[in-house]
C-alpha cells in the first residue's frame, strides 16, 4: 500500500505540488514586500515552518477569554486529575501512580508538586517540536513541543498576550528518566544544575 501511494504522488501529484510551491513562493516575496511597504517600522519575522530555528520569550501565563486563565505551569497532579483507564492518552501506569501517592519525586520536585510543562511566551511553528529551551545562563529547562489553541494563527500573526508554546519541563523528564524508569544511571553521566 506504501508503494502504491508513493507511485501515486511521484506519477501523479509531485509534479503539480513542486510548481504550485514554487508559484506560491513567488507570491509570499510579493505579500512580504507588500507588508514591509505598508508597515515599514514593524519587526517582521522569517517564514520558518518546517525548519530549525531559534526563539526567545518569557514564561507566563495568559488570558485567553474573559474570565479564563491558565497558568505557566503544570504538576503531576494535573496529570492525575485528568486520568480515564478509557482513553488512551489519559492512561496512568501503576508505577507513576505510586511515585505520586509516595510523592517520590527526589530531587526534581518543587514545594511538594512535580513540574510536568510551562508555557512560555516563545514563538512556535510547525517544524520545531522537540527543539530545546534554554534560559537566560544556557541552561536546558525545557522540551518545546506543542503549542496552545489560541497560538495556532502565530505562523501568520504573532499575538505575545495569545501566543504560548507548550513544553516540557526538564524536571519531569529527569523524573521519568530516574525514578519512573529505573535508569537514573543516564541521570548521573549529566551536569544538572540545580
Amino acid at each position: 500500500m506504501g508503494k502504491e501511494f508513493m507511485d501515486h504522488y511521484f506519477k501523479g501529484l509531485r509534479y503539480d505540488i513542486v510548481k504550485t510551491g514554487t508559484m506560491l513562493d513567488s507570491l509570499m516575496r510579493l505579500y512580504m514586500k507588500a507588508q514591509m511597504e505598508m508597515e515599514p517600522g514593524k519587526r517582521f519575522y522569517p517564514d520558518a515552518n518546517s525548519t530549525i530555528r531559534i526563539s526567545y520569550g518569557k514564561v507566563k501565563p495568559y488570558f485567553p477569554r474573559d474570565a479564563v486563565s491558565f497558568d505557566y505551569q503544570t504538576t503531576l497532579t494535573g496529570i492525575m486529575e485528568k486520568e480515564d483507564p478509557n482513553i488512551y492518552d489519559y492512561v496512568v501506569e501503576d508505577k507513576l501512580k505510586q511515585l505520586y501517592a509516595d510523592r517520590d519525586y527526589g530531587n526534581y520536585g518543587i514545594d511538594g508538586q512535580m513540574p510536568v510543562c510551562f508555557i512560555a511566551t516563545n514563538h512556535t511553528t510547525g517544524g520545531n517540536s522537540g527543539s530545546p529551551a534554554f534560559n537566560a545562563d544556557g541552561e536546558l529547562i525545557g522540551l518545546n513541543f506543542d503549542r496552545c489553541w489560541e497560538g495556532t494563527m502565530s505562523d501568520l500573526m504573532y499575538d505575545p498576550d495569545q501566543c504560548r508554546n507548550i513544553m516540557l519541563d526538564i524536571r519531569y523528564f529527569l523524573f521519568l528518566v530516574d525514578k519512573f524508569a529505573g535508569a537514573g544511571h543516564l541521570v548521573d553521566e549529566m551536569v544538572i544544575v540545580d
